[in-house]
């Protein structure tokens, strides 16, 4: 896949059976979303996957927010509105204006919407061998290198999120607080804000993943680490997939156990590109 993918269309206008594989601008992609066990309504997350030319992409993630109208067309109105802003006549040959502007005229959209839409995004902007993370509320990145050591990691936008950052919450408290649902910043809001975060250089074989709070909320950082580094791209997605649904199906009390929309994207420099 060679050309930009306006991905709204790639990955939710009918939920994933399996996970999707290809090559574009030296990365090997795998992604998957689909709506949470038993859901009858709407898949409201999003993905964009966009290939700005030979050697530079930007992948994203949006989770429309459950519980307020229009999730579903909150989160497909960001990822289109990025796409848009990446295509060549509006791209004018700089990717980090593109997708700051991108948040901000989306952002714009879905506050006119006047239903109280809102959904969150995360972003990688992805140029030969480095990478940089955007995000608005609590979709997450994260960074892993072959080891399993965690290079990178977003916080999310959220109370429960900060406080773990903080160091007022361990892990595991994080995760079962009844409160890891709410979200402090997304677009919808007219006070959102975007968080961009540092330049990261890729080491050969460093996975990059970004997910949805489906994946988040119901596996541990340890556990998306080791699970996504391992063996081939898809085998590691697909991994991941099979753990966290099978928390949100079977809930345990010494886990964590959310049903929700899951939808992530991975993905690795290809070997050429490699250092």
């Amino acid at each position: 896949m060679s050309e930009n993918v306006p991905a709204a269309e790639l990955l939710t206008a009918n939920d994933s059976e399996t996970v999707s594989l290809f090559e574009l601008s030296g990365i090997e992609v795998a992604a998957w979303s689909h709506r949470a066990p038993q859901k009858e309504t709407s898949n409201e997350d999003a993905a964009a996957i966009v290939s700005v030319s030979g050697e530079a992409a930007v992948l994203a993630v949006a989770d429309g927010c459950g519980g307020l109208r229009g999730g579903d067309q909150a989160a497909a109105m960001a990822v289109r509105t990025l796409a848009e802003q990446l295509q060549p006549g509006s791209l004018n040959g700089r990717i980090r204006p593109a997708i700051l502007d991108a948040f901000e005229i989306a952002n714009g959209k879905i506050v006119d919407l006047g239903i109280g839409a809102a959904t969150t995004i995360a972003a990688v902007e992805f140029r030969t061998g480095i990478m940089r993370p955007y995000h608005v509320g609590d979709s997450m990145i994260l960074v892993v290198g072959r080891n399993g050591k965690v290079k990178y990691v977003s916080t999310p936008h959220s109370p429960v999120g900060f406080a773990a950052a903080s160091g007022l919450f361990d892990e595991a408290e994080a995760m079962h607080h009844e409160e890891r649902h709410l979200v402090n910043n997304v677009l919808g809001d007219a006070s959102m804000r975007i968080e961009l975060g540092p330049t990261i250089e890729l080491a050969r074989y460093d996975t990059v993943l970004i997910a949805s709070d489906g994946l988040f909320d119901n596996l541990f950082l340890e556990e998306i680490a080791e699970g996504i580094r391992k063996g081939t791209l898809k085998g590691g997605l697909e991994t991941l997939i099979e753990m966290a649904r099978a928390r949100m199906e079977a809930p345990a009390a010494d886990t964590p156990s959310k049903a929700d929309d899951l939808t992530a994207i991975a993905f690795r420099q290809l070997e050429s590109r490699s250092q």
